[in-house]
Order: structure tokens, then sequence, then C-alpha cells
């Protein structure tokens, strides 16, 4: 077993402690999730099914629901937790009429049926999956024929500034080993999915001292899930050891917390059989998107 195997039932206690205050800290994912359904904007979709797996406190769930009036939203989570947070949001006649399930799962295992759901979508939560093999399967085995995923993910350099400052102090996995795009364009080719569109984007957070990063990555519910952590807590030494480098990061009077984000999409076979021309998918690039997102704004 890898050190950076990750374990998943701490992965649920964390998230389930960190539940109430979540939204205090989630402007990343929030941003994230924006730029997600920005892209929605794009894709000629009338889904009457709707899975938002990862849907933690329910941000995006709602933003499905008002774009998508008539389609059923399922928001799930691996957090109970969490989803109780999301089944409080919007006012109490939006709660009446909407169309919304709240159902705890294990994205590696669906509860739910083959071939069922028109649109998968998913912000910032297949870093969580210890199998990503497994994940797209089900993701795969959920879809319905012509139904859309929708993902994003964190890539290798997210946190690479925290994880070189702990490299030099101990030999513990202080941040989990993220997959790169390409390998994970492999595993969603690989899992039967077709014509996937991935591109990355690089936010850069910044704080006045490490310890500031470190509260919110507890409030977020973001600890340390690698089987190769440190049980208990790190060593004085260690951990001052760890801020001074981290410190040799500092510009301008802040310190940088670089997230890789990636960004996914791609259908089921069907779609692409369907709308294929010359013997070419319809893939559409990065910078195509983000022209047509501007010219539909002005």
């Amino acid at each position: 077993m890898s050190r950076y195997q990750l374990d998943k039932q701490r992965i649920q206690q964390s998230f389930n402690q960190a539940a109430a205050r979540y939204d205090e800290v989630a402007v990343l994912q929030r941003e994230v999730g924006r730029r997600m359904l920005e892209r929605m904007e794009l894709i000629r979709l009338q889904p009457g099914r709707i899975l938002d797996i990862g849907a933690g406190t329910g941000y995006c769930s709602q933003a499905l629901l008002q774009r998508y009036r008539k389609a059923e939203v399922i928001s799930a989570d691996l957090s109970p937790e969490m989803l109780k947070i999301a089944a409080g949001r919007g006012s109490v006649w939006e709660r009446w009429w909407q169309k919304q399930a709240f159902v705890t799962a294990d994205m590696e295992q669906l509860p739910f049926a083959d071939a069922s759901v028109d649109l998968l979508f998913s912000n910032l939560t297949l870093q969580w999956c210890p199998d990503l093999k497994q994940t797209f399967s089900e993701l795969r085995r959920v879809l319905k024929p012509d139904g859309l995923l929708m993902f994003s993910t964190f890539g290798p350099d997210t946190l690479k500034e925290l994880r070189h400052s702990w490299q030099t102090v101990d030999d513990f996995t202080h941040v989990s080993a993220f997959a790169d795009m390409h390998d994970i364009g492999d595993l969603v080719l690989g899992s039967q999915f077709a014509a996937p569109v991935m591109d990355t984007e690089c936010f850069t957070l910044t704080y006045r001292e490490v310890r500031e990063l470190m509260q919110d990555l507890k409030i977020l519910g973001a600890r340390n899930a690698t089987v190769g952590r440190q049980r208990g807590l790190s060593g004085r030494k260690r951990f001052a050891g760890m801020i001074e480098n981290y410190e040799g990061y500092r510009c301008d009077g802040v310190l940088p917390a670089t997230y890789e984000v990636i960004y996914g999409h791609a259908w089921a076979p069907e779609y692409c059989l369907s709308r294929q021309q010359d013997g070419r998918g319809s893939t559409v690039s990065l910078a195509q998107m983000r022209s047509a997102v501007r010219r539909h704004r002005s």
C-alpha cells in the first residue's frame, strides 16, 4: 500500500466535523464551482436528472436547480453533516417546489441504477477518492447514453509550498499526492467516456502566516488523510523548521499557497457517435470556450 493512500473513514470524519464552518473559508471551492457553471452555458443540454456528487454544503446544487428548473437534482456526499447544511439552503418556498434529494454516497460505490443520470457534476471532490479508476467506472455506469460528466479536481502542484516545506524536516506525508491531468485523462478514456476535454488553471491564495493557511485547511475539512501521515502532533522543532522553510516563499509581505485546478468534461459514447462529422469528434478548446463566454456576455 502506498503511504499516500487515502483513509476514507478519516475523510468522512473530517468533513463531518468541518460542516458547520465550511462555508466561512470555501472561497476557492465556490469560485471553481462558479467557473464550472459558467462553462455549462456553452453546452446545449436539458437534463432531467442531475447528480451533484461531492455536493458538500450545496452551493453548486442550488445553482444547478436554478439553471435547470425542470430537472431533479440529487445532492450526494460522503459526509451526512455536509448534506444537512445543503438541505437548509434556499427559502422554504424554494425547497417546497424544487425537485431535490439528498443522499449520503461514496463515489466508488454509488447507490444509483445504471444509466440513470443525465448530468454528473463534481466540483473539487475527485482528489478525495482513493481509487480513481473505480470512481470513473462508477460515474460511467450511472450516466445515461448522451449524458455529460463535468468535473474539477486538484492537480499535483496544489499546496506545493507546504509539501516542500514539510519534506525538509521529516519523512511523513503531510500533503496528498494529487493526480496529474494526463493520468486523469487516461482514466476517463479507459472508463469508456468519449471526447474528453481537459485543461488546468492555477490559483494562488495568500496568507500572512503559515498557521492561517493550516487553520483554513482544518476548517475546510481538508486534513491530511494519507495513511503515511504522522499519528499525533508534530514536534515543536519540526513544526518550527517547516515554518522557517515556508518563509522562503514570502513575497511582497505574504506567503503564497498554490492550487492547481484541473477541469474536465466528457460524454457517454452515444453523444459522440451521433454527432461526429467527417470522422472527427466535436471537442471544444479552452480558448474557444472562453471566447464564447465573452461573446455571450457582450
